[in-house]
């Protein structure tokens, strides 16, 4: 799936809830289903600096493409990460510098956090867009 599809997805998941508990709800079983980050990977350097929770995110690439892995100490915070991984796991360096990722606006996610969650949010997207970077960097020699 493209990163617009998969947009597309989580837009109408969310748009069936009107409730934001409802949406936070939602947010916290997508975290909940997230497999827990191998304990090596929860180190100094896999923590994303601009989080209120701690937030470890790894990132490999393989065959090309981006493959994401994440774990924060709080629930919310997990959730978010955990949709951003959704959207961007699996994608191409370029595909993921490129993505205009319009579904944060669109599901209200931007207005309903604090702004510390979305200093947070705005430090995991930046992170993840220089693993991206450096893995472009990388392949273009």
């Amino acid at each position: 799936m493209t990163i617009d599809e998969i947009q597309d997805e989580i837009v109408e998941e969310f748009q069936e809830l009107d409730d934001w508990m409802d949406r936070y709800q939602l947010l916290i079983d997508m975290g909940s289903d997230q497999p827990q980050l191998d304990d090596k990977y929860k180190t100094e350097q896999n923590l994303i600096d601009g989080c209120q929770s701690r937030v470890w995110l790894q990132a490999d690439l393989v065959d090309g493409r981006v493959r994401f892995k994440a774990e924060s100490d709080a629930l919310i915070v997990k959730g978010i990460v955990t949709l951003l991984i959704r959207v961007l796991d699996n994608q191409t360096p370029a595909d993921i510098l490129s993505a205009d990722l319009y579904f944060i606006d669109r599901i209200g996610l931007s207005e309903h956090l604090s702004p510390t969650r979305s200093n947070g949010l705005l430090a995991m997207l930046r992170q993840m867009k220089m693993y991206a970077l450096a893995f472009q960097a990388k392949a273009n020699g």
